[in-house]
């Protein structure tokens, strides 16, 4: 397919480039009215190329129903029955479906690898967490996801849903097909974050996606592994045991009513992309991470990847470039600010890992680039290889005194480091990447936690959503 064709195949990509080729003169909102270079020259190259869906993408009264028709073709991709396009990211797909969920205080199983848009939207809604602890592999560190153990753990306690993020931000995977068996035979729905895995089931050698893998509800970003704009993002779901009424009326509670066409062009542009073309080139960006991994690898002597063969079979993302800096001797912080300097820009790094995000955006000479720059940085670095540690965000197996919602809207106050310690937290806290809690709010701060936390800010790690975030005082709930 030539450039441009993509628009013959994607309905609001296409009424995106037509409206700069029409003429057009508009007394509506945006108030730049694409025209905002005539006030400054940096504003307008800044806000010139955004058009809203309404009177933009479409008439003000959605006369074309040029989003529904993208959004069918989604749906009809991923072989779901509702499909939603958001310009919020994955932030508001988890809020919409989990306010479609249930009513406040009944209970969900949830993975504690969730990411902080999941925890926020419990507080939202009122539901209740059963928090499941992932399997930590012992050689590596890193979480292999939710054992079908920990779910039946929990099933007395009669969860109305099942959430889980897959693939965990390591690229690796739970045995979903076991976990949504499970759930399915108590008519319990399975809902997947997976914010990361927007590009699986579109090659062979990758994993399924999660409705093929017969989960309720996926969503994923569309920024993250695909090439779509910021914040774009879906929510596909198969309707047997969720609402789609209630789907329908979260999304929208929880949506901007006035969202921006080009993120929503650009998710119809990657879905025509990944439709016509995903194979191939998925097929070319996996030949291209094999050849990196390859070239940096054959300069050292212990394995410094994570790799499929390290875990159970189909149950990590090839896509996924994780270095272990501790194989290494070297800091991962220490790593990604060295890399800084020579404009390499890493998706995360804490202590024992940093990861590269890979896209199809990437070509052969980006990857041959950061090879040399890898290779070079590392060597003048390495030291002694170390065993890995699990994280902190993997790590901790939450106490919890009260409910979220509860603790999010009780009175509070600022208290010591050492003072906090045995307190209800006020705050979710979150090493951030990858935004997983270390605590939520109604949980107790352990010393684990506190000491913690204190080691990741101090080794470089930043750490997220703290009312101090010099992690000096901790704002604690009032008994």
């Amino acid at each position: 397919m030539s450039t441009g064709d993509l628009r013959n195949i994607a309905p609001l990509l296409d009424a995106y480039l037509a409206y700069f080729e029409g003429t057009r003169l508009p007394f509506t909102i945006p108030g730049h009215k694409q025209k905002a270079a005539r006030l400054d020259a940096g504003l307008g190259s800044l806000v010139d190329l955004d058009i809203p869906l309404y009177g933009g993408l479409d008439e003000i009264k959605l006369t074309n129903k040029v989003l529904e028709k993208a959004e069918g073709l989604a749906g009809k991709l991923w072989g779901a029955d509702f499909s939603r396009f958001s310009t919020g990211g994955s932030t508001h797909a988890n809020q919409a479906v989990i306010l479609a969920l249930g009513k406040p205080g009944d209970k969900v199983a949830l993975s504690r690898t969730a990411h902080r848009s999941v925890l926020s939207a419990l507080v939202l809604a009122g539901l209740e967490p059963l928090w499941l602890t992932p399997e930590i592999d012992s050689a590596t560190g890193v979480p292999l996801g939710i054992p079908l153990s920990e779910f039946e753990r929990v099933l007395p306690q009669k969860p109305i849903a099942l959430l889980l993020t897959e693939p965990g931000y390591l690229g690796t995977l739970s045995d979903i097909g076991a976990l949504v068996k499970s759930a399915h035979s108590h008519s319990i729905p399975v809902i997947i974050d997976a914010a990361w895995g927007a590009h699986f089931g579109f090659h062979p050698d990758l994993p399924a996606h999660a409705l093929q893998m017969g989960a309720d509800a996926l969503v994923t970003s569309v920024h993250k592994a695909l090439p779509g704009y910021s914040a774009s993002a879906l929510l596909l779901a198969k309707t047997t045991l969720l609402s789609g009424d209630r789907l329908e009326q979260s999304f929208e509670t929880t949506h901007t009513t006035s969202p921006a066409g080009a993120p929503l062009a650009s998710i119809d542009a990657v879905r025509a992309l990944l439709q016509s073309q995903g194979e191939s080139l998925l097929g070319n960006l996996l030949e291209n991470i094999k050849r990196f991994k390859a070239q940096v690898q054959q300069e050292f002597a212990l394995p410094i990847f994570l790799n499929g063969s390290d875990f159970p079979q189909g149950r990590f993302d090839p896509t996924k470039i994780v270095l272990r800096a501790n194989q290494l001797g070297i800091s991962g912080v220490e790593l990604e600010e060295a890399l800084g300097t020579h404009g390499i820009r890493v998706e995360m790094a804490d202590s024992d890992t940093v990861v590269f995000l890979a896209t199809l955006a990437d070509s052969a000479d980006d990857f041959d680039r950061l090879a040399k720059i890898v290779i070079q940085t590392v060597k003048k670095m390495q030291g002694t290889a170390r065993p890995s540690a699990t994280a902190l965000s993997w790590s901790v197996i939450p106490e919890v005194k009260i409910s979220m919602r509860d603790a999010y809207f009780a009175k509070t106050e600022m208290v010591s480091r050492q003072n906090a310690i045995g307190r209800i937290s006020a705050d979710l806290i979150a090493p951030y990447p990858p935004g997983v809690a270390v605590v939520a709010p109604g949980e107790i701060l352990t010393e684990q936690i506190v000491s913690g936390l204190t080691q990741s800010k101090d080794a470089g790690v930043r750490i997220a959503y703290a009312t101090d975030p010099t992690l000096n005082q901790y704002r604690v709930v009032i008994s």
